[in-house]
C-alpha cells in the first residue's frame, strides 16, 4: 500500500484537531460539571445496555472517559472510517480471515463450508430467531478496550495483540460465552476490521456478496434490532 493521498491526511489533519478539541473540552467540564456529564454518559450507556451488566459499576468506565487512552482509541476510530469504502448495495469485501485452529481462508470460504456480552445476547437472539434463513458469522477484531490500551475496570484481562496466537487465544474467551455461531479473527493487518470500518463493533447483513444494511459503528449505535428488522423483511 501507498502513501494516502494528501487530502486524506488534510482529513486526517482536520479529525485531530476535532478529537483533541472534543477531549479538552469533555475534560474541562468533567471537571466544572462531573454530576451532568456523569449524567450524559450514563444515558449513552443506556443505550448499549452498559449500564445493566451487573460485572460494571459507572466507576469501573466513566473515569476512563477523556484519558490519553481514550483519546488515541477515539483518533484511531474516526481516521478508520475516513477510508471506510462499503455503502449499501455494493460489494462486500472478502477478506482474508483466521479460524480458531489457525486455518486460514476468505470470508466467502468459510461461510460457504459451514452447514448452515450485552451486546452478545441481543446478537444470540437473532440467531435464535433468524438461523432458518441467515447464516451467521461474528469476526473477532482488534480489542477495543485492551488492558493496556483504554481499560475498564473490572474488565477482562486481555491486552493489545502483538500476534496472531494473541488474538487467537483472545476470541476464545469469546467461545466461552456460546456465541451460538460460527467465530473467526481478523488478521494481523486488521484487513476485515479496515475494510468494513468495523472497530469497535458493527453489524451487516451481506446477500449474495453485497450488502443490504449497514449498521452505525457501535457501541453507542449498535443496534441489534435494525438487523431484525431488515431479516423479518426478508423472511416474509
Amino acid at each position: 500500500m501507498g502513501l494516502p493521498q494528501p487530502g486524506l491526511w488534510l482529513k486526517r489533519l482536520w479529525v485531530l484537531l476535532e478529537v483533541a478539541v472534543h477531549v479538552v473540552v469533555g475534560k474541562v467540564l468533567l471537571i466544572l460539571f462531573p454530576d451532568r456529564v456523569k449524567r450524559n454518559i450514563l444515558a449513552m450507556g443506556e443505550k448499549t445496555g452498559m449500564t445493566r451488566n451487573p460485572h460494571f459499576s459507572h466507576d469501573n468506565w466513566i473515569p476512563t472517559f477523556f484519558s490519553t487512552q481514550y483519546f488515541w482509541f477515539v483518533l484511531k476510530v474516526r481516521w478508520q472510517r475516513l477510508e471506510d469504502t462499503t455503502e449499501l448495495g455494493g460489494l462486500a469485501p472478502n477478506c482474508p480471515v483466521v479460524h480458531l485452529s489457525g486455518q486460514r481462508c476468505n470470508i466467502w470460504e468459510f461461510m460457504q463450508g459451514q452447514e448452515a456480552a450485552t451486546h452478545l445476547r441481543g446478537f444470540k437472539r437473532l440467531i435464535e430467531d433468524f438461523s432458518s434463513i441467515a447464516d451467521f458469522l461474528v469476526i473477532y477484531i482488534e480489542e477495543a478496550h485492551a488492558s493496556d490500551g483504554w481499560a475498564f475496570k473490572n474488565n477482562m484481562d486481555i491486552r493489545n495483540h502483538q500476534n496472531l496466537q494473541d488474538r487467537l487465544q483472545a476470541a476464545h474467551l469469546l467461545l466461552a460465552r456460546s456465541p451460538q455461531c460460527p467465530v473467526v479473527v481478523d488478521t494481523m493487518q486488521n484487513q476485515s476490521s479496515q475494510l468494513y470500518a468495523a472497530l469497535p463493533e458493527r453489524l451487516y447483513v451481506i446477500q449474495e456478496g453485497r450488502i443490504l444494511y449497514k449498521g452505525k459503528s457501535g457501541p453507542w449505535n449498535y443496534n441489534p434490532e435494525e438487523v431484525r428488522a431488515v431479516l423479518e423483511k426478508l423472511h416474509s
